[in-house]
């Protein structure tokens, strides 16, 4: 258990390409957003979620925050959530990512970095939604996200410029592409639902 650490739950998303809200679509006998709830208590003693949607998260019981830059991506949300928290270091993990495990949450925390940011490329991405992130860089993401010369205000462009740690977790013996699997469209949670009916 890290207390070091906050676990950090980014369920800000509009999910406008599902068409529906996906932290509340059902796997197995649970939503997304209860599954990621119990991974994440189970590895951080403090956990907050995220969301520009917080009446809709309140029954989880745990501390809710907006975005202080109403939406503007992921990168807003991971800003929220260092701001907020009360440790130098947060984890963050998207509702996009439901089968994400314990050994790789732990294996990504454990990663000895000097630099800021650390996350993994896996499944042929960046997955920078899984990943740890410094308080040192909250000037850099303000910088970022209100400047008015920088036209792309996309996450992946920040990442171009930040000093982040990528690590390969291909070779370890848990891993598998899945842990990624991304869900944001109506066929990604159909996929879903096979790979958790293929695994249970």
């Amino acid at each position: 258990m890290y207390s070091d650490i906050t676990g950090v739950i980014l369920a800000g998303g509009k999910s406008s390409r599902m068409g529906t809200n996906k932290s509340f679509l059902k796997i197995g006998n649970q939503t997304i957003i209860e599954r990621i709830v119990d991974l994440m208590k189970s590895i951080f003693s403090e956990v907050i979620i995220i969301t520009n949607s917080p009446e809709e998260y309140r029954f989880l019981n745990l501390p809710l925050f907006e975005d202080i830059y109403k939406w503007r991506g992921p990168l807003a949300g991971i800003h929220s959530a260092l701001v907020h928290s009360t440790t130098d270091k947060i984890f963050v993990l998207s509702c996009d990512v439901p089968l994400m495990s314990r050994e790789m949450i732990e294996y990504i925390a454990n990663h000895k970095s000097e630099k800021p940011i650390v996350f993994c490329e896996a499944a042929g991405y960046h997955q920078p939604l899984v990943g740890v992130y410094a308080k040192v860089i909250m000037k850099e993401v303000e910088k970022f996200i209100a400047s008015l010369e920088i036209n792309d205000k996309s996450f992946h462009h920040f990442l171009k410029n930040a000093v982040a740690e990528i690590i390969h977790p291909k070779k370890l013996s848990f891993y598998r592409d899945e842990l990624f699997f991304n869900v944001n469209r109506p066929e990604d949670f159909k996929q879903l639902k096979k790979y958790f009916t293929h695994n249970n």
